[in-house]
């Protein structure tokens, strides 16, 4: 289970202004903006598919275009996407200090490809999770905390806020796109529906 709220793609309009600081060619900005929607002109649009396609040394203007998304997602992929630590930035949710703050349900984790087996197994493992929770909710004491976070299967769904940039977001597309985890084909599906990057990165190709 992956889920995507809260979404700000942010900069076009700068971004594009310094990809032609260069060549002082601010004059042919042809962008504008409809609803509070930026939008490409021709020929901003012509000149961002050419420098992306011709590589990273002259796409410099796709990393100030920028990426803020809350991300709910298993412990299990949260672990692969923390591989991507150069220019980007996540808050999470704290495991460590909300572990016990509300009772747990089946929908605190990811169970959608579970077999009913694996489902009745979770069941048990839920219900003394949350006896446990129970009993450090009364004692304080700390052991009954560290069962917590020593039994938590990496199933347990965390929501991070994250920001990153469209040269992050192109590397990650194609790293993962065909991964085995459906939540990274989730990712990058989600990814081709974002503002242009289709036709920056995928249809420019």
């Amino acid at each position: 289970m992956i889920k995507f709220e809260r979404l700000s793609v942010m900069n076009f309009e700068n971004a594009m202004r310094g990809a032609r600081n260069p060549l002082n060619s601010w004059a042919r900005m042809d962008s504008y903006y409809e609803d509070d929607q930026f939008h490409f002109g021709p020929n901003d649009l012509d000149l961002a598919k050419r420098l992306t396609k011709a590589g990273h040394d002259h796409r410099k203007f796709v990393r100030m275009i920028f990426v803020s998304v809350d991300i709910t997602a298993p412990i299990y992929w949260w672990k692969e996407y923390d591989t991507y630590k150069v220019g980007t930035v996540a808050n999470s949710t704290s495991t460590m200090h909300k572990i016990h703050s509300k009772p747990f349900e089946m929908s605190d984790f990811s169970t959608d490809h579970m077999t009913d087996e694996a489902k009745k197994v979770m069941e048990y493992v839920i219900e003394n999770l949350e006896q446990i929770r129970l009993k450090f909710v009364e004692t304080k004491d700390k052991k009954y905390w560290y069962d917590l976070i020593q039994l938590l299967p990496e199933s347990y769904n965390q929501m991070r806020t994250c920001t990153f940039n469209y040269e992050n977001l192109a590397n990650m597309y194609y790293s993962r796109k065909n991964h085995k985890l459906d939540e990274w084909r989730e990712f990058t599906a989600w990814a081709e529906e974002l503002p242009y990057f289709r036709e920056l990165f995928i249809d420019n190709e």
